[in-house]
């Protein structure tokens, strides 16, 4: 039962980010640390092995629709523990492969994993559980998930080092049982309604004003035919293509440009550090101004960072590229998050959500690629950062739109 000082939804919230931080930097950030080893024992290239990777991200945006069908069916609990357990034995699998298909196999089944577990469940818990401070309660949970990167990539670096790659993915694997199926199994429940309570834990009268606040009750059915829900598409599908080719070919066009391969590198790395004080700044502002227009604003900062990248010379146009791009980076994710709540409400949240994270699951795996067959036709990144612009800048209109 709910503490007459602490909302229980808060309680989820922080559980969620620390299993958020764990599932994000065990599946998603620690594979980049185990190229290498693997590579020079297996004798596989780094194009099979990231070929895996992107196989996992696409099965796991399929797995988007089906997943939040059944969150909106029967919450989170049942499936996050399922599969944070499926994660584990996959890890420890990952850990003892030894031939090229099953490395294939197990991240096929570590993308299906991914759908159960990173952050379109937990949104679908924040959506569920808060409408009046559903934007503070998504900059906690982002904030603290967007951890991931700084501690698991040195971490799994430091014990490759020390224990080598296989017994090393062992370890994570522990850390990724003992960090997530407790929390998941014993503290997530479907509803605040299922336990008494209500959204936000305020009073039950809906006025708009005081107590729970009244927001639309929209089917996936409705969601397709809305016009809103395909500019909200556009946007976030224009806005991922610019975003991964920058964060993908970033450090190759920095060197191409005569920067040393240490400083490119750097350049990408504070760029995920700066990605927490966005999400800080932007989030929190869509309680107070139509969510359309941050989103919109946030792309109109990426807009200004490639600009910056293109006209401003030497190092200070590199700079004011990861301050400003680093603010709008870590600023999406939660952005859609919230915008899908605001326009479609939380009672089909989960369906609805999983047809947009497929689409921009697709845009995330498509970018690269096609920014390295657009450079190779080029010959020059001037164009691809152009194009890139182009597609941030029309992301902006297209969230506007979204109303």
């Amino acid at each position: 039962m709910q503490s007459p000082r602490l909302y229980y939804g808060w309680v989820m919230v922080a559980a969620l980010s620390l299993t958020e931080i764990t599932s994000w930097g065990v599946l998603y950030y620690a594979f980049s640390v185990f190229l290498t080893p693997i590579g020079a024992e297996m004798g596989w290239s780094i194009a099979e092995m990231t070929g895996a990777y992107s196989l996992a991200l696409l099965v796991s945006g399929v797995t988007a629709i089906p997943a939040g069908r059944w969150l909106d069916r029967h919450g989170p609990r049942g499936l996050m523990t399922a599969g944070s357990i499926a994660a584990t034995v996959l890890v420890v699998a990952w850990s003892r492969v030894e031939s090229l298909l099953g490395f294939y196999l197990i991240w096929a089944g570590i993308g299906l994993a991914m759908a159960a577990v990173l952050y379109e469940p937990a949104f679908v818990v924040v959506a569920t559980w808060f409408r009046r401070y559903r934007a503070r309660a998504l900059t906690l949970l982002t904030f603290v998930a967007g951890l991931a990167s700084v501690i698991y990539i040195p971490l799994s670096d430091r014990l490759v080092g020390s224990y080598g790659w296989r017994d090393a993915l062992l370890v994570l694997a522990v850390i990724l049982a003992v960090g997530t199926i407790p929390l998941h199994a014993l503290v997530l429940r479907r509803s605040p309604e299922a336990i008494g309570l209500t959204p936000d834990g305020e009073p039950s009268a809906i006025d708009g004003v005081g107590g729970v606040v009244a927001e639309p009750r929209v089917t996936p059915r409705e969601a397709l035919r809305s016009p809103a829900f395909w500019w909200l598409i556009a946007a976030f599908i224009l806005a991922m293509l610019a975003t991964m080719t920058m964060t993908v070919h970033l450090i190759p066009y920095l060197i191409g440009r005569g920067f040393s391969s240490g400083f490119a590198a750097s350049a990408a790395g504070a760029i995920g550090l700066l990605a927490l004080p966005g999400r800080l700044i932007f989030t929190p502002l869509g309680g107070r101004i139509q969510r359309r227009v941050v989103t919109a604003a946030i792309f109109v900062v990426q807009t200004l960072s490639l600009i910056a990248l293109l006209f401003v010379p030497g190092v200070w146009g590199v700079v004011l590229f990861v301050v400003l791009f680093g603010a709008g980076f870590g600023a999406i994710t939660p952005a859609r998050a919230a915008l899908v709540s605001d326009l479609f409400g939380a009672s089909s949240y989960g369906s609805i959500n999983g047809v947009v994270a497929l689409c921009v699951t697709a845009a995330r795996a498509i970018a690269p690629v096609g920014a390295g067959l657009l450079l190779a036709a080029a010959g020059s990144y001037t164009p691809v950062i152009w194009i890139a612009t182009a597609l941030s800048a029309l992301a902006a209109v297209a969230a506007l739109r979204a109303r």
